[in-house]
């Protein structure tokens, strides 16, 4: 067997000291690379998502604590000369290092996050918003009664219908009305709040309370099949007038009408899954596409929104995304797929 030189070792322990300072580094730069973004969970643009943080870092400092005190104990403990203990000095720190203050520090955890909780679910002010997850998308109808209960397709009845972006007034406490027609959802938008599961056969609900404006990023939280990973949405922050703005744009019907894209948008059926208000596209499968190209993405957040974006997704919507119910239409030309993407885009 070939002996270790001196050489070796000292290389090796290089390598082992290099190692050594190099995970913390690394440690660091992955954990600063969720504390920024639009689905950073320390973004704080939430009264309820800042709220958490805190309690985060109350948590963490607690824990901390808590290992540093027990670890103390340990290492008192683990001395190797076993007569320099004192019987009853050690006594006193298992009680109190290693019973009443973990005790004490997480009973204070305990009643710090369950003071939290009464706010978050408080009263909400103006209209609802109804939220519906689908597989594997988001439907969204604004103006909606607060406090309905009644499920309609996952949705209480009525409201302005939209898809995959929801738009909320800064500082005003808005209540989301959360069901599912199909199977378990969960919404959640971690720099605004947390997460609540939709339900089918129930309506749940959250408040939202953005305090800052911005787009901000939403996802499914619960495993619901093939597409999971690709069921987002985004939030919209404005003012209260920007906000009252895009409810009443929302509200009125398609402004572009006759032109061959929508004539080869219902000659092929798609407006048997869609409906784009002022068309005759009236279908409820699917998402709501009357102002579709204001959008900033498709395919529930995972393409940007643009015509060659739209086309590849109406052409391949299997591969692009797969296990949504959308068909494929491979069958159209590219001017046919260009017309239909160009059509949907113009619809502000």
């Amino acid at each position: 067997m070939r002996s270790v030189g001196a050489g070796e070792g000292r290389r090796a322990h290089r390598c082992e000291g290099a190692f050594a300072r190099g995970v913390p580094i690394l440690a660091f730069l992955a954990f600063a690379g969720c504390v920024r973004g639009p689905q950073s969970t320390f973004a704080g643009a939430g009264t309820e998502a800042s709220s958490v943080e805190g309690l985060f870092w109350w948590m963490l400092w607690g824990g901390v604590a808590i290992w540093i005190v027990v670890l103390g104990v340990g290492v008192y403990a683990s001395r190797p000369r076993p007569a320099a203990h004192d019987e009853i000095v050690g006594k006193r720190m298992i009680l109190w290092g290693g019973v009443v203050f973990p005790t004490v520090t997480l009973a204070i955890l305990l009643g710090f996050g369950l003071a939290l909780m009464p706010p978050f679910r408080g009263p909400a002010e103006g209209q609802a918003i109804a939220v519906s997850g689908e597989r594997f998308w988001w439907r969204v109808a604004y103006d909606v009664e607060p406090g309905q209960t009644g499920v309609a397709r996952g949705l209480p009845p009525g409201g302005i219908e939209s898809a995959n972006e929801i738009v909320l007034p800064l500082g005003v406490r808005t209540e989301i009305l959360l069901g599912s027609p199909d199977v378990i959802h969960s919404f959640w938008v971690p720099a605004i709040a947390g997460k609540v599961d939709a339900i089918p056969g129930r309506v749940n609900r959250i408040v939202l309370e953005p305090t800052k404006t911005g787009v901000f990023n939403g996802v499914c939280a619960e495993f619901c099949g093939d597409a999971h990973a690709q069921m987002a949405f985004r939030v919209v922050v404005v003012t209260p007038e920007e906000y009252a703005a895009e409810v009443a744009r929302q509200a009125s019907p398609a402004v572009l009408t006759g032109t061959r894209g929508e004539e080869l948008f219902l000659a092929n059926g798609c407006g048997a899954c869609h409906s784009v208000r002022g068309t005759e596209a009236q279908g409820r499968v699917g998402p709501d596409l009357t102002h579709v190209g204001s959008r900033r993405t498709i395919a529930a957040g995972i393409l940007d929104n643009t015509p060659e974006n739209i086309a590849q997704f109406v052409r391949a919507t299997g591969h692009v995304k797969q296990g949504v119910e959308m068909p494929a239409y491979p069958m159209l030309d590219d001017d046919e797929l260009t017309a239909i993407a160009d059509w949907l885009g113009a619809l502000q």
